[in-house]
């Protein structure tokens, strides 16, 4: 492993550690909000706060962003920024329902070099160094082979936030629903990423999706054969609050379905995400 990326998995065991200890009296957790349906808890702190000391232990040098924290720490002018999601899938966290991962990248002047997403309930690691390809634990990942839109599993992520366009997203839910054999939403979308890299999906489409979520998983798709764009199919993503994952023949048929949505093509839809 790149001598980064070894840093990384420490870190992502070392938060993973935390959120498997806290899973045990789920009772006892503090729970607050960020908004409207968007939670955050002690452990999503605690697993960040981990996560950053043990990044920054090595490189303090580096920039950092972090879902909970934003820019607060590290020095925010290197050209090497982690980008952090200590706890992707809250809401299934503190539910007990066990989908939720811990996602940390390295981008080099804004492109993602080394990515881990860690499912700590089933010890699962994803990771990628951009040109040595994805691995699941020592596996190599490869995405699927099925070239038919009507034989592919789609996953999702649905509007939750105060503000979403819903009917915007049903319309666009309907038209892939109708085209697919198939859609599904377990609710953390760095390991939605990290299924298309190994073939488990065809493909993922989400919404309002910020950097922390997707910079990881990204990598490990990409260097997994895949392709990962807006929903116009460019390459512009990380900051667009719209993505698309897929194995290639997939991906390219969905971008021909999801196109009229498109925040960067439409002004149908004002409403902030």
């Amino acid at each position: 492993m790149h001598p980064m990326l070894n840093v990384a998995v420490k870190a992502a065991r070392a938060a993973g550690s935390i959120i498997n200890r806290a899973s045990l009296d789920l009772e006892s957790i503090k729970v607050g909000a960020k908004g409207v349906n968007d939670f955050v808890t002690e452990v999503d702190h605690a697993a960040e706060a981990v996560i950053i000391k043990t990044l920054l232990d090595a490189y303090p040098q580096h920039a950092i962003l972090a879902e909970e924290s934003g820019k607060e720490h590290g020095n925010q002018r290197s050209d090497y920024q982690w980008i952090i999601d200590p706890l992707d899938g809250t809401t299934n966290f503190i539910h007990g329902l066990p989908v939720y991962a811990v996602s940390i990248a390295l981008a080099f002047k804004g492109v993602v070099q080394q990515a881990v997403v860690y499912d700590p309930t089933r010890n699962d690691l994803f990771h990628a160094s951009k040109g040595r390809g994805a691995y699941l634990n020592d596996k190599r990942l490869r995405v699927s082979r099925r070239t038919r839109l009507a034989d592919a599993l789609v996953g999702t992520g649905f509007p939750f936030r105060k503000g979403d366009n819903f009917q915007r997203y049903l319309k666009l839910f309907e038209a892939v629903m109708q085209q697919t054999a198939g859609v599904r939403r377990p609710g953390a979308a760095s390991l939605d990423l990290c299924y298309v890299a190994a073939g488990w999906y065809d493909a993922f489409f989400e919404t309002g999706l910020s950097p922390w979520d997707v910079a990881a998983g990204s990598l490990i798709i990409t260097e997994a054969g895949g392709l990962v764009g807006n929903f116009t199919g460019e390459a512009d993503f990380l900051h667009q609050r719209e993505l698309l994952a897929g194995s290639p023949k997939i991906y390219a048929q969905l971008v021909t379905l999801l196109q009229p949505y498109s925040r960067v093509i439409s002004s149908e839809d004002s409403s902030p995400e």
